[in-house]
């Protein structure tokens, strides 16, 4: 089993969400504020007559657990959502998972997704 976390530009998430759900049995969406190569937005303050570059940009991560075999195919639905081109799209990481319990069913491993 690996799980797949993509931060992607938070106006990416409900085109992200609506490639992988289908595919997936479920997954994560956390919000919050980030800072690598993408441009960051420039913001009014005051009254209008002046501005700032803001520190962070919002981003979303998305994080799930999948088969190994259905790793490729989540990769590549969210990278083809999250895809503008532009600098800060975002990272995918694929780390590899040991086992999985579900609290409810008590079931673990692959049957626990």
């Amino acid at each position: 089993m690996k799980k797949i976390e993509a931060t992607i530009q938070i106006d990416k998430t409900g085109i992200v969400s609506d490639a992988i759900k289908k595919i997936v049995g479920g997954f994560t969406v956390l919000e919050g504020n980030g800072r690598g190569s993408g441009e960051r937005q420039t913001i009014r303050a005051g009254r209008g007559t002046g501005s700032f570059i803001a520190e962070f940009n919002k981003v979303a991560i998305i994080s799930t657990i999948v088969e190994d075999s259905e790793v490729d195919k989540v990769v590549q639905a969210i990278s083809n959502a999250a895809y503008s081109g532009k600098s800060g799209d975002g990272i995918i990481t694929i780390s590899e998972i040991q086992d999985v319990v579900n609290i409810a069913s008590k079931k673990t491993g692959s049957e626990a997704l």
